[in-house]
């Protein structure tokens, strides 16, 4: 919007020239989603806490220190990041770029599966919210729309294939099996946030990391310049999801500030399933699925600890870890909740970098 108003009067006043580069309107995307989550965190905390008397419904099967501690905590305080990333983005972002609106409705609705798991979690007090297979049914047909959406939009010579890190020449055309693939990237990515959002704190940082690193990858991808000396795919559009990720970073940060130990509110199913569902499709737009596997390795660990958990103990009885998630694996060996929660971002810390350095080592 702002882009809009100041190319209009850009004959006038030369100085609003500054609002036509995606690098400050990414950073002013940053700022404006942190202030309006301080801003209105509170409000927001207080009208959830109104409606949750008794908080989110808190595991059995969980850690004791759980039960005690995060008892009447509310939940669904992923509304607060929706609500920022929403505001920040329709503020800065080019509305013309049609990326844009894709990754709003992704992030809307996932959110709104989250939601109504969330309600229902409330509505039922008990940890489990609506069935799992319905909610991948509806997250099936939700990421076939969107991927949809994104191939259409892209330049048919590449909608369909996928880059490998360190090769420069690999790239593979899946054809219609690419939707496939695509479906999988958005659920998984989705979930995988899920599993991991067990701790304060913990999910929302390294989902900070991820989306500063696709803001950084985005744009290149988007510069003819950037990415021929990158020699990784020239998407033209792309740069504009710098601005989005900026939305994203800036609604993290303000939200961490009151999901920071002891967490005041936790972001529920209505952010987890948003951010990751976003991320996802930010990646497929980018067309660097696999480097959010490897920047967001984190998530995917989790992920394949409560699979290797559920397989191994169906088929043997017995259990690999102590607890799955991952984290919870490590809370019930007698680490801190601020130990695991701090090396966890380390190690997230650490497979940006490789991610990263993918796009040089080519």
């Amino acid at each position: 919007m702002i882009k809009y108003l100041a190319f209009e009067y850009q004959s006038l006043f030369s100085f609003l020239n500054i609002f036509s580069y995606i690098t400050f309107r990414a950073g002013a995307s940053i700022l404006t989603g942190l202030f309006f989550s301080l801003i209105f965190g509170n409000y927001i905390i207080n009208k959830l806490s109104n409606v949750q008397p008794t908080g989110q419904p808190i595991r059995d099967d969980g850690p004791e220190s759980h039960i005690i501690a995060k008892k009447g905590t509310p939940t669904m305080g992923g509304l607060l990041i929706i609500l920022s990333v929403f505001v920040s983005t329709i503020i800065w972002a080019d509305l013309q770029n049609i990326f844009i609106w894709i990754l709003l409705s992704t992030i809307l609705i996932f959110g709104s599966i989250g939601f109504a798991d969330d309600y229902s979690k409330i509505k039922s007090n008990t940890s489990k919210g609506i069935s799992s297979k319905i909610r991948i049914i509806f997250q099936i047909i939700f990421s076939f729309f969107i991927t949809y959406l994104i191939l259409i939009n892209l330049d048919p010579s590449i909608s369909k294939s996928m880059t490998f890190p360190f090769f420069k020449n690999l790239i593979i055309d899946f054809g219609i099996f690419y939707f496939l693939i695509s479906i999988f990237i958005i659920i998984g990515s989705a979930n995988a946030v899920n599993l991991t959002d067990g701790l304060d704190g913990l999910a929302i940082v390294p989902v900070m990391i991820v989306a500063m690193s696709f803001a950084f990858i985005a744009y290149v991808s988007g510069n003819i310049v950037f990415s021929n000396y990158l020699l990784i795919q020239y998407i033209p559009g792309t740069g504009e999801l710098a601005v989005f990720c900026g939305s994203l970073i800036g609604a993290a940060l303000g939200f961490l500030w009151f999901n920071a130990p002891p967490a005041k509110v936790f972001m529920g199913d209505t952010g987890s399933l948003a951010l990751g569902g976003s991320l996802g499709s930010v990646a497929i737009i980018c067309k660097h699925e696999i480097l959010l596997a490897i920047i967001g390795g984190l998530f995917v660990l989790e992920t394949l600890s409560v699979v290797i958990q559920v397989f191994i103990f169906k088929m043997t009885g017995k259990r690999v870890f102590l607890m799955a998630p991952l984290h919870h694996h490590f809370e019930k060996k007698g680490w801190p909740e601020s130990t695991i929660v701090i090396r966890f971002w380390i190690i997230t810390i650490v497979l940006a970098l490789i991610g990263l350095a993918t796009l040089r080592i080519r």
